[in-house]
Formats: C-alpha cells, structure tokens, sequence
C-alpha cells in the first residue's frame, strides 16, 4: 500500500528520465533545478505517512472536497472509507493520497453469488474514478465473521471473486483484496506466542490465509487497548494500554512487550502461524486503532487527555517503520480510527467519539499531523471558514513555455497520465481562465502531486516548474525571472492566471 519510496519512470519520449532532467543547463532553468536539488536533499522524500479511517454517519460533517483538502495539509497519506461513496471517491481524485474502499456487510452475499457480480460492481463502484483516484485495496466487510447472522463462506467467495475481476482487467497489482477482523476472531489473545483463531473460524480464517497468501495482501485486524482495558481495568495497565509503559510484559517466549498494541498484532501473527502460514509473507495492517475523548458516565478512561495519549503514541508508531517483538523488522501499516466524532453511529457513547476533529474540523485534542512540507506548517483552522489547504509545493507551467508543447502535456495529463481534468472544463470550477497555461498548470500540478512530488515528474520537457511558495503570491518573483516587467499589466495578467486554476482544487 505503500508509495513513499517508489521511482516513476515515464515511458513517453517527451517526458525526459531522471537522469535526462539533470541536464538541463540553461539560464532560465537555473531556478527549477535548484529547486529540483532541494527536493532531492529534503527530509520530505523520507517521510512516513500515516493512514486513517473516515467514517461519514454524522449530520454535521464538513464535505468531502473539504477533508481532501485538510488531509492533503497533513501526513495522511492513507485513508480507508466503508464505502464507495462516489462525491468522497471525486473528492479525492489528483490528491496523491491512497483511499481502500469497502464492501459494506449487507453487499457481501450479492458479490458471492458469482464473478458477473463482482464484476459489475467493480465497473460501477471504482473503475469510473480510477486511476485518477488513487483506489489500492477493497475491504470486503468489516469485522465480517464477528458479526452475527452472516455467512463466512460467502465472505471467502466475495473475496474470491473481486479478485477475479480485478484479474480480468489487469488490476491485481494495484488495487488487493483484504477484510478487516475483530480482535474476537481469536479463541485468546494472552500471552500472544500461544494465540490461535477461534475453533469455529479456522476453517474460514484457513481459507482467507491461502487467498491473502497467493495474493500478496496483508491480513486486517481492527485492534483496540482501549476496550481490553475497559474490560479488565484491574488487571490491564492503564500505562501499558495508552502504548507508554517502559517496564514492559514478559511472554513465556522470550518477548518483552512495552505496550498493548504489539502484544495484539503478535497475538493475531501467532494465530496465523499455528494455521501453517507462518513461513509465507502474509503482513498485518492495523486497519482500525484508536481511544474515545467520552464515554458512558463513570468511564473514567474515555477522556480527551488519554486519547490524546494514545492517538500521539499511535502516530509515532506508525512513523516509526519497526516492527513487534516477534517480527521486529516487519513495517506495519496503521489506519488511526478515526478523523471525525459521528454523531449518528449507534452504540454507546464512546463510539460517536473516537474522531479526532469535531464536525466543523476543529481538532477534539490537539495532536500533530503536520508535516514540514505542510501549508500552514500544518495547523489547523475550523473548516468552515475555508481555511483548509493543500500542499504547499506545487509544479506549473512556465510563463513562456511553448504552447505546442504545453498542449502535449495538457494531452498527456488528461489521458494516460491519469488525471481528471474535468474541473477545467466549461462547467468545471477551474475553467476561468480560458488559458492554456492556466489548463496546463492545473493538470500538471494534478500529475506532480499523484505522483510523489518526484522533481522529475515536473519537468515536462522542460516547460514545468517546482515552487515551495503559494503560486498566487509567486507573480512577481517568476515574472522577473522570465524578465516582465510590473508595469507590463497585459504580460502580468497572463502569467497571473495561469497559477489560478490549482489554488481551486
């Protein structure tokens, strides 16, 4: 699921390779190229993301295009949804950040029946948004054999059969076919080196192993301190369960376990190996983890400072790139449950307060998302005064870039490059200015961002160029390095307007 270390190398012979872009030896390149270096010598290249979880059952929630654009000014760079919602799925196109959609529960049984299902729901529900929309798993179901009245043998078939479908069309590779688990598909999670799955899943839990094996997907799991120290506060460490206590658990194995958390993903590692998989590659994603700020009167561990706690500790985790003490050079991916309070979700109250932002995008408690190369530095304003950005390094069209091959690269971004340029489109936000430049700047910054902000993926035969400042506040700066001058209103304005159309998206 990852892409922080991936190298592009464009196959169009107008796009030069990485090395064809260091040559560039001109004046006028002088300033992209420096740009081009610091890209290269910046911590930014190196930095691990973190995933999130984004549910939508509240009557308060920002829109979609909003929390794109929140996310996008921090280190999200992951976000599992429990749908396919087509406004979340649009909402996130040319963004860079990678979504898994889902299969909901009730949906299941109907992809089961046969391939033709899966197939048409596949066609319907993610191929109209992809590959602008950076689709890279499907979640069928969610904590599926832990929920009453529900068939496990279609929950394998379902899998089964997305699979195919992807197949069919030559998207095995890029979008995996996963489900994500409860902590209660194990007979017993203590001490972890002796934990085996439930005896009445085994048959299943044996059959989804064998898919995820043959597939190369990683195992869901949905794992929470929180409710096994609710549960058992006597006996479970309030320290240990916030991922904080340093003395650490001793397993009758050898393993010291300094938090909760690790202990419960070598419980499930463990569960895996006891069903015969235990030489295979099958990783373990942490698909949901996270503490309620309020709970039921008397939780006296639902609190906005614990959850606070945990959240940090999570995210610092999550950056971390180690693994657990059984397989500590295992990178385990992690979804932070979750990014809103969800004033409709049923249950308890601790279930409509796992969010870390209040429905007008306030934070509940404050933790770090930012990331250096953030807007704002990555802090946060309510989203409902507008203030929610995007990234703060962009890629546009030079001033004086050749029209012909500025419409090439317009071509190239729109069609096979991937991005969706329908918001350039007469109806479409960004369509003012009527400028090819204002149209070139707004794919090409679309293609830049989609693809890692590589130096190399704005260069575009040389008409592209790298900035760290807001374009809208970089006028006067490229205009004299194009040599206009700010008495020269006609010159200014078509500069001006070709840095409009990406402040939009």
């Amino acid at each position: 699921m990852k892409k922080y270390s991936k190298k592009i190398l464009l196959i169009s012979p107008l796009f030069p390779t990485k090395s064809q872009s260091l040559t560039l030896t001109s004046t006028t390149m002088a300033l992209p190229l420096l740009l081009f270096l610091l890209l290269l010598l910046s911590p930014f290249r190196n930095v691990v993301g973190v995933g999130i979880n984004y549910g939508t059952l509240g009557n308060n929630l920002p829109s979609p295009k909003k929390v794109a654009q929140l996310l996008q000014s921090t280190l999200i760079d992951k976000v599992k949804i429990y749908d396919t919602d087509p406004e979340i799925l649009q909402a996130f196109a040319n963004t860079g950040i990678d979504l898994i959609v889902a299969v909901e529960n009730y949906n299941v049984a109907n992809i089961s029946t046969d391939t033709s299902s899966a197939d048409e729901w596949l066609s319907t529900r993610v191929l109209p948004f992809i590959p602008a929309t950076s689709i890279v798993a499907i979640a069928v179901g969610n904590e599926y054999l832990t929920t009453e009245k529900l068939d496990p043998k279609a929950l394998v078939q379902a899998m089964q059969n997305l699979h195919a479908a992807l197949l069919k069309r030559g998207l095995e590779r890029k979008i995996k076919v996963s489900t994500p688990h409860s902590m209660a598909v194990l007979a017993a999670s203590f001490p972890p080196s002796a934990s085996t799955f439930a005896t009445d899943l085994a048959p299943t839990m044996s059959s989804i192993l064998g898919f995820l094996a043959d597939t190369g997907t990683p195992f869901m799991i949905n794992a929470y301190p929180y409710f096994a120290y609710r549960g058992n506060p006597s006996t479970v460490d309030m320290e240990y369960a916030l991922l904080g206590n340093a003395s650490g658990v001793n397993d009758p194995k050898g393993f010291v376990y300094t938090n909760m958390l690790d202990a419960q993903i070598d419980s499930v590692r463990s569960a895996i190996n006891a069903l015969g998989f235990g030489k295979g590659s099958i990783e373990i994603t942490v698909s949901e983890s996270g503490w309620p700020s309020k709970g039921e009167p008397g939780d006296m561990a639902a609190t906005p400072a614990n959850a606070k706690t945990y959240n940090t500790r999570l995210i610092q985790r999550a950056q971390s790139s180690k693994g657990t003490p059984m397989r500590p050079k295992d990178k385990i991916d992690i979804f932070v449950f979750a990014l809103f309070n969800e004033n409709k979700k049923e249950g308890d109250v601790t279930e409509r307060n796992f969010g870390i932002f209040n429905g007008d995008g306030s934070k509940v408690y404050e933790v770090d998302l930012s990331c250096q190369f953030c807007s704002n530095g990555g802090s946060f304003e309510k989203m409902s005064s507008g203030a929610a950005r995007g990234p703060s390094v962009w890629c546009v069209a030079k001033p004086h870039a050749d029209e012909k091959v500025l419409q090439t690269v317009l071509d190239f971004c729109c069609g096979a490059g991937g991005v969706d340029c329908r918001e350039t489109y007469k109806s479409g936000d960004c369509f003012e200015p009527e400028k090819l430049h204002a149209h070139a700047s707004y794919a090409m910054n679309a293609y830049y961002q989609m693809h890692g902000r590589n130096y190399w993926n704005c260069d575009f035969k040389g008409t592209g160029l790298v900035t760290f400042s807001d374009p809208s506040k970089f006028i006067d700066f490229v205009m004299a390095r194009a040599g206009i001058l700010s008495s020269d209103s006609e010159s200014r304005d078509v500069v001006d307007s070709s840095f409009v159309p990406f402040l939009c998206i």
